[in-house]
């Protein structure tokens, strides 16, 4: 091996037009290269042993040759033998390396720390890129989440939300969806609540109640298989309701018992089959509930929805009133007929519940909107049997209901201290009920200008009151 690097170098010295490499007729083999502009030595299928023989002959026998271990982006090693022409030369190759490898460990910390920190969204965007099929129950408000939380900021619209939401996840099934539109299923349902845990009681009892019974009924259904810790094996399903893991065990099982009553067959279904491409639901792939009050559903393929009002357009905010803190018993139905009752039948497009306190009424132009707040104004400020005959007495009972316009809305947003109820929030910021300011579509500006004629209107009165005053002084200036 000394002999075979002596020769090398000194066919590099003479300035040979042929650099030998190093073969010594079997596996191993030299090349010669070029590593950070200087002749090397490319060194392949040498064993860990002879690799240590090279360096310490290299160590005893040549000051100017270098030994090399490298790794590439590949996690590749290679290995390779430099000549360096001076001290000075070795030394500025020796820190070139370890500059690198300083610069190549500070990026495997920084990828480190970023697959860190990216966590469970890799969990996010493998369901992404492979086009699973996402199963929720009444889940719009989840998806919201998840977007936020793991894809980017919600779009400003709704129309961006919806193509964004279909370009991630093509396909989403809500179980809700499954039970309320299926006839068969609902039929199942027998008219009970479609909710999670009502759902779960119906369709999988036997999960439920760990019941092992002979009822061809329950024999029918999908069996599900479950695996828990020691620890939770005697009561993991006495009490999990609302908690993450179980909800969405629940919403799986309700999923699976949907799906056999529809006709899959899982023990002939192949795992390659995508479940989201059966035509079987395919009526229910990409439709969520919107407003679950209201039964309003939003078709993510299209953006349609089978409501007319489902969004509201920038041009509909100044037909919005917020009204909060009304009887807790009252529905979107009953306050939409109490104010209908007042102002006309079709006074109002729709209403809209906000939570359990407070409810967006969509009214069908601005003038019904400041003609609604100062109507309720009049019946509060009213203790005669009026305000106990008029329609509006049922919202306005108790003597606490707020009412104000969509700006009213913003601003009690906006605050910085948060509550759960729209009320509690209303009552933080100190808004209880505001009539509208200004007339039908009036702008700040034409307010000033409406307001600089009512003062000059108030001067120009002023002037003839004192004419009407002076009029025997004028009449003497006139005959004069």
């Amino acid at each position: 091996m000394k002999k075979r690097f002596n020769e090398w170098r000194s066919a590099l010295l003479h300035g040979s037009s042929e650099s030998p490499g190093i073969s010594s007729g079997s596996t191993e083999s030299a090349e010669t290269v070029f590593y950070h502009m200087r002749p090397a030595l490319s060194l392949q299928g040498f064993t860990s042993h002879q690799l240590r023989v090279i360096k310490l002959v290299l160590r005893k026998h040549f000051g100017d040759l270098v030994y090399i271990h490298t790794n590439d982006k590949s996690s590749c090693s290679k290995d390779f033998v430099v000549y360096t022409d001076s001290e000075s030369d070795k030394e500025n190759l020796m820190v070139s390396l370890l500059q690198k490898e300083a610069k190549d460990e500070r990026k495997r910390v920084a990828e480190r720390k970023i697959q860190s920190a990216i966590g469970f969204r890799q969990v996010i965007d493998l369901l992404s890129s492979e086009k699973k099929l996402i199963v929720g129950h009444n889940c719009f408000l989840d998806i919201a989440h998840v977007y936020s939380k793991f894809v980017g900021p919600l779009p400003s619209t709704a129309e961006k939300f919806v193509a964004s939401i279909h370009d991630h996840f093509p396909y989403i099934v809500d179980t809700k969806i499954l039970l309320n539109v299926n006839p068969m299923l609902h039929q199942r349902m027998k008219k009970s609540s479609t909710s999670l845990s009502s759902a779960f009681s119906l369709l999988c009892p036997q999960i439920e109640l760990s019941s092992r019974s002979s009822d061809s009924i329950l024999q029918q259904r999908v069996k599900i298989d479950v695996e828990v810790d020691n620890v939770r094996c005697s009561n993991w399903n006495a009490g999990g309701k609302h908690e993450a893991g179980y909800d969405a065990f629940m919403t799986g099982c309700i999923f699976a018992q949907a799906c056999s009553h529809l006709g899959f067959d899982f023990k002939h279904h192949s795992e390659s089959e995508n479940l989201a491409q059966n035509e079987k639901l395919d009526k229910y792939i990409n439709r969520l509930y919107l407003s679950w009050t209201r039964g309003d559903i939003i078709d993510l393929r299209t953006s349609n929805s089978n409501a007319e009002n489902w969004r509201v357009s920038n041009s509909k905010y100044e037909n919005i009133v917020l009204i909060w803190n009304f009887p807790q018993k009252l529905k979107a139905r009953e306050i939409k007929e109490c104010i209908c009752k007042a102002l006309g039948s079709t006074s109002v497009t729709s209403v809209y519940h906000l939570d359990n306190t407070a409810v967006f009424v969509l009214f069908k132009n601005s003038e019904l909107v400041s003609n609604f707040l100062k109507l309720k104004q009049q019946l509060e400020s009213d203790d005669g049997p009026v305000r106990i005959l008029h329609p509006l007495s049922k919202i306005l009972k108790g003597g606490n209901t707020g009412a104000a316009d969509y700006d009213a809305y913003k601003e009690i947003c906006s605050s910085h201290i948060s509550k759960i109820l729209f009320a509690d929030q209303a009552e933080t910021v100190g808004v209880k009920s505001r009539t509208r300011p200004n007339p039908k579509g009036e702008t700040s500006l034409e307010t000033e200008r409406r307001e600089n004629m009512v003062a000059v209107t108030d001067k120009a009165s002023d002037l003839i009151d004192a004419f009407l005053a002076n009029r025997v002084d004028v009449k003497v200036a006139r005959t004069n």
